[in-house]
C-alpha cells in the first residue's frame, strides 16, 4: 500500500489515490462519450449531458464529504462538526439527485422558455436514452476508486483470519496496522470490474435498458455484505444503530433498484428516442433512394 505521496509538485503532495481518483472520473466520461457516439447521439446531446455529469460528478464528491461528515458527528457529536472523509454512497446520491435536478431544470424550465439559441434543447435523445448506459461508466469510476482505497490505506477489512488471504494494509494517517487485513477493496474492485463487463454485454448485445436497477440491486446487495468485514471506522447513521450506514443506504439501494426495473419499463421506455434506431432508418432510406435512382 501507499498512503505516502508518489511525488511532489511544489508543497503539494500528488497520491495514488488521487490519481485512481482521477483515472477513474476520465475513464467514465470516455466510455460516456464513446456509447453516445455509438448511438448516435447528437452533438448537442452529448456535450449537454456530459457538461451536466461534470457538475452532478463535482457536487457527488462534495456529497460524499458531507455524508461522511454527518456520521462522523452523530457518532461522536463531542468532536464537532467538520468537512472531510468519504463515502461512496454519499457521493453516488448526491451526483444522482444533483444530475436529475439541473437536467429538469434545463428541459422544464431554462429551455422552454430562453431565446438564447445555446440554451435552447435540439437533442436528438433524452436523458431515458442515456440512462441505461450511464451507470456503467459509474461502475467504471467506482472500481478505480476502490484500487485507490487499496493504493491509499483505506476501507480496509477485519484482520485476516489463518488460511484466508491477507494484505499488509495502512490505516489512515499512515500508522501500519500490526497484521494482515483482508483486502476488501481490492474483492471490491474485482466485483465492480465483472459487473462493468456484465452490464456492457447485456446493454450493447442484449439491448437491456434497466442498468440502474441491475447496478443499485448488484451492488446493494455486495455492500451490504462486505460491509462485515470492513475494519475501519464508518461512524453512524443514528445513534446505537446494528447497521453500518452504509448497509441502511443498501437496504434503500436494493429497494429502489427493483422498482426501476418496473420504472424503465412501464414509463421510461415509452420517452426514450431511440436515435440510434432512427439514424439507422435514414441510412436505409437514403440507400433505397439511391437504388431506385
Amino acid at each position: 500500500m501507499h498512503p505516502e505521496p508518489l511525488f511532489k509538485i511544489g508543497n503539494s503532495g500528488i497520491y495514488a489515490y488521487g490519481i485512481c481518483m482521477a483515472v477513474g472520473i476520465i475513464m467514465c466520461f470516455l466510455f460516456l462519450l464513446f456509447t453516445m457516439w455509438k448511438m448516435k447521439f447528437n452533438e448537442e446531446a452529448t456535450d449537454k449531458i456530459l457538461i451536466i455529469g461534470i457538475f452532478g460528478t463535482g457536487f457527488g464528491i462534495f456529497a460524499a464529504m458531507l455524508f461522511q461528515s454527518v456520521y462522523d458527528f452523530i457518532a461522536n457529536p463531542e468532536d464537532g462538526f467538520s468537512l472531510g472523509g468519504m463515502t461512496f454512497i454519499g457521493g453516488l446520491i448526491g451526483g444522482v439527485v444533483s444530475f436529475l435536478c439541473v437536467y429538469w431544470l434545463y428541459i422544464y424550465v431554462i429551455a422552454p422558455r430562453t431565446k438564447i439559441k445555446l440554451l435552447q434543447n435540439n437533442m436528438n435523445a433524452t436523458l431515458t436514452d442515456a440512462l441505461p448506459f450511464i451507470p456503467i461508466g459509474i461502475v467504471i469510476a467506482h472500481a478505480f476508486g476502490r484500487l485507490g482505497c487499496l493504493f491509499g490505506g483505506c476501507c480496509y477489512g477485519k484482520p485476516a483470519p489463518d488460511g484466508v488471504f491477507g494484505l499488509p494494509c495502512s490505516a489512515p494517517y499512515g500508522t501500519q496496522l500490526p497484521t494482515l487485513v483482508i483486502p476488501t477493496q481490492l474483492y471490491e474492485c474485482l466485483f465492480l470490474v465483472f459487473l462493468a463487463a456484465v452490464m456492457m454485454i447485456l446493454y450493447f448485445k442484449f439491448s437491456f435498458y434497466s442498468g440502474f436497477g441491475l447496478y443499485a440491486v448488484a451492488y446493494g446487495v455486495w455492500r451490504f455484505g462486505i460491509e462485515y468485514v470492513r475494519g475501519d471506522y464508518r461512524g453512524e447513521l443514528f445513534p446505537g444503530a446494528s447497521l453500518y450506514p452504509s448497509q441502511i443506504w443498501s437496504i434503500v439501494m436494493i429497494v429502489l433498484g427493483f422498482g426501476y426495473f418496473f420504472l424503465q419499463k412501464y414509463v421510461l421506455a415509452k420517452h426514450m428516442k431511440h436515435p440510434e434506431l432512427h439514424s439507422e432508418k435514414k441510412e436505409e432510406e437514403v440507400k433505397g433512394d439511391s437504388v431506385a435512382a
